[in-house]
């Protein structure tokens, strides 16, 4: 498989060095300290940003410096040319606002104005950002706190996390324009967030919908239209490391016997090769005489219906999901897919904006229950302590999660976290897999049969839950929740997941409470949760997703990051004082970034 499953190039970001277009001293006196900014941009996004295959994020700069409208548009002509999503203008000086600025309509756009006294870097940006309000033309504004010497070739530091947190959020952006969410399937035991809607993805995402009926898995099974020797070797590969538990589920007229066990793991394991080959294509599959096979369908994100008509027949989708959405298979330690249970293509979406942030799995689960201090102890006899002293959250849906989840890899302090797959030891994927059992599904859940993952996420992770609800009459709107994941007491942990299911995967989260309302207590979360599932993502990035989501003008109905982190277009500032008020006017005003 090539290491960009894609159509295309990754996009890149183009860096804009404008200046001051007075010739006869004043251009060229900052020929070199305008260009060297922009350089200096580039080098750092090269040094800390990467694309999902691991590469460094590429950033193109102009051939000159742009002091006037034929340099804007040779800029503008490189950039088409050069696959350019995002641009960042940089300037020491004042410049012509109008004629230097970026007027692409569907280009995300930041700049950065240099913060000197020596020339009024700061008062083109703020002119600039006037143009661009004016035009309808959402940018970014960076302007660092500090006043810097002329001669500082330095980047501070709030102007560095400013310039990353952009371009983080506008490559996640310029990422999916283009690509496609498969649904396979369609809608799932009446779930609104499976009820895919076009008109979202293309409006608000740039990207199309693809649809399949599910019984293209069974005729490619049936006509072998798969590698058969990636199947030998994934067989073979999950029946060394996927760890089969016994069957304390089902009742004994359930319970199926070796050969029909055996028999799920070799549908399941082919399951998933199909699943993946139908999302990004597939070279050996032409080599087969299998051409219209062999293309997938560009696929970025997909959704598995699953519920109920093929899991009353057929073996469930858990296992295909789980290893899809982990770092790791047969194949070795790779990118994770984005796979949605039950095609809940909103949750899915809500995945691909976090990976696309943080190039690292998620975890797909139901916000199933808030259990409070008094609810526990009542039930177990015992009291909740430390982080999670004032109740927490159960997430845990039918074994899907990432087996990333179960945190069993490490940061740089030992702690446990999800990583990039770059960052992925052999011993650590090994890890993950041997801390999950795979029970025998539930036959009175999913009569197929099948398997699902079973684990337990280690305690002490940050992480973001988020979600994307459609509303009737106001559009897609986000819920962003930062917390922890926690250990509890194996005693209390036992109970509480005995009485929901014992053979699904679970995570205790707990998130950071606030003096809003929607986060006075752990209660109030769950309770204005606006849907039953939700994406986490290892790490605190609501800041990044807040930002993401305000270039594609979908507001946040409620957060818990501090305000001094939230990010968002310049222009923000003249819908009202209330920050959050203002993210809903303004994305009224401006509509879906592609439409």
């Amino acid at each position: 498989m090539k290491k960009n499953r894609f159509q295309g190039e990754w996009p890149k970001i183009g860096i804009r060095p404008t200046i001051d277009g007075r010739m006869g001293g004043v251009r060229e006196s900052l020929e070199v300290q305008t260009m060297n900014m922009a350089k200096s941009v580039a080098t750092l996004i090269a040094d800390n940003l990467k694309y999902p295959d691991g590469t460094p994020v590429q950033c193109v700069i102009a051939d000159s410096t742009i002091g006037r409208v034929p340099e804007s548009a040779a800029c503008a002509e490189k950039f088409r040319k050069e696959g350019v999503g995002v641009t960042i203008t940089v300037t020491p000086c004042w410049c012509y606002g109008s004629e230097t600025m970026d007027m692409d309509p569907h280009t995300v756009k930041a700049v950065w104005g240099f913060n000197g006294t020596e020339r009024p870097g700061a008062v083109y940006l703020a002119a600039v950002l006037a143009g661009h309000a004016q035009k309808g033309l959402p940018a970014f504004g960076i302007y660092g706190h500090d006043v810097q010497e002329s001669s500082d070739t330095s980047i501070p530091k709030d102007v560095t996390e400013k310039l990353l947190r952009f371009a983080r959020s506008g490559m996640a952006v310029a990422t999916m324009k283009g690509k496609s969410y498969l649904s396979i399937g369609a809608v799932c035991m009446g779930i609104a967030g499976s009820i895919v809607s076009p008109d979202f993805f293309e409006d608000y995402l740039g990207m199309r919908c693809e649809g399949i009926d599910e019984v293209e898995i069974i005729r490619r099974m049936t006509e072998g239209i798969y590698d058969k020797d990636e199947y030998e070797k994934a067989l073979a590969w999950a029946k060394a490391n996927c760890k089969e538990g016994e069957d304390i589920i089902n009742r004994k007229d359930l319970i199926k016997d070796r050969a029909g066990k055996d028999t799920d793991w070799e549908f399941v394991v082919k399951m998933a090769i199909i699943v993946r080959d139908l999302m990004v294509g597939n070279p050996k599959l032409k080599e087969m005489g299998f051409g219209e096979e062999a293309l997938g369908h560009n696929a970025i994100a997909a959704g598995f219906q699953g519920q109920r008509q093929w899991t009353d027949f057929y073996p469930n989708g858990d296992f295909a999901e789980a290893i899809l959405n982990s770092s790791f298979d047969w194949t070795g330690i790779r990118a994770p897919y984005m796979l949605a249970t039950e095609n809940d293509a909103l949750n899915g979406t809500v995945m691909l904006f976090s990976y696309l942030l943080t190039n690292t799995a998620q975890i797909f689960a139901d916000v199933r229950t808030y259990w409070s201090p008094e609810a526990v102890e009542r039930v177990t006899g015992k009291k909740l302590e430390g982080v999670a002293a004032n109740g927490m959250i159960h997430l845990i849906n039918s074994g899907a999660a990432t087996l990333d989840g179960s945190g069993q890899q490490s940061d740089k302090n030992g702690n446990p976290a999800m990583k990039a797959f770059w960052d992925i030891s052999e011993v650590e994927a090994k890890a993950c897999l041997d801390a999950t059992t795979w029970m025998p599904a539930n036959r009175e859940y999913f009569r197929g049969g099948g398997y699902s993952s079973k684990f337990l996420t280690k305690g002490g992770m940050p992480c973001t839950m988020a979600r994307l609800n459609l509303i009737k009459g106001l559009g897609p709107v986000l819920q962003i929740a930062e917390g922890w994941t926690v250990d509890i007491d194996p005693t209390i942990h036992k109970v509480l997941d005995d009485r929901t299911d014992k053979g699904w995967p679970t995570t205790w989260f707990v998130p950071r409470l606030t003096e809003d309302s929607n986060f006075k207590d752990v209660y109030s979360v769950m309770n204005n949760w606006g849907a039953n599932h939700g994406a986490i993502s290892y790490g605190h990035i609501g800041a990044d997703i807040i930002t993401l989501a305000s270039m594609l003008r979908i507001p946040i109905s409620m957060h818990n990051v501090d305000k001094e982190d939230v990010f968002r277009p310049a222009v923000w500032s003249a819908f009202g004082m209330d920050k959050e008020g203002a993210d809903y006017r303004a994305c009224e005003t401006y509509g879906p970034l592609y439409k």
